[in-house]
């Protein structure tokens, strides 16, 4: 058996002093997320979260800055987690756009209010992107490259 993590990407976006988490439905019951997924074979990290942000959110992202690379195992999954967060702007709302399957609404939340549900964060990568953002973590895109078609 090879060993591998599961690499995935995530979006943190602020909008006037909130940012934008998903609700979701999980076998856990619900949680919140920055809206985020997996890498899907062949995808650039960046389409991978253009993907993602607009599947869970209807909102267009256009990434501007990595925010950090996040290394989490959840021991009760047997699964490690190789984040990659992005930054940047959301735009175009399409409200009649179905979101991923589990996704219950995606809402524009305070610190404040996220704090509070910190108990139904899917990891502690949630709050952490946000205070990595916050603290003005701000890395150019160019640190990645992808080889591919």
């Amino acid at each position: 058996m090879v060993w591998k993590p599961n690499v995935t990407v995530a979006s943190v976006l602020e909008r006037d002093g909130r940012f934008l988490l998903v609700e979701e439905e999980t076998e856990y019951g619900i949680c919140y997320n920055q809206p985020a997924g997996h890498l899907e074979c062949g995808e650039s990290l960046i389409a991978a979260v253009i993907r993602e942000t607009l599947e869970e959110t209807a909102y267009t992202l256009d990434p501007q800055y990595l925010v950090g690379i996040y290394n989490y195992r959840n021991e009760a999954r047997d699964l490690t987690y190789l984040r990659f967060a992005f930054g940047g702007e959301a735009h175009a709302d399409d409200p009649g756009r179905p979101l991923d399957k589990g996704i219950i609404a995606a809402h524009w939340l305070t610190l404040d209010e996220i704090r509070a549900r910190q108990a139904q964060h899917r990891s502690p990568m949630v709050l952490r992107c946000i205070e990595d953002w916050l603290a003005g973590r701000r890395y150019p895109l160019d640190l990645l490259t992808h080889y591919g078609s």
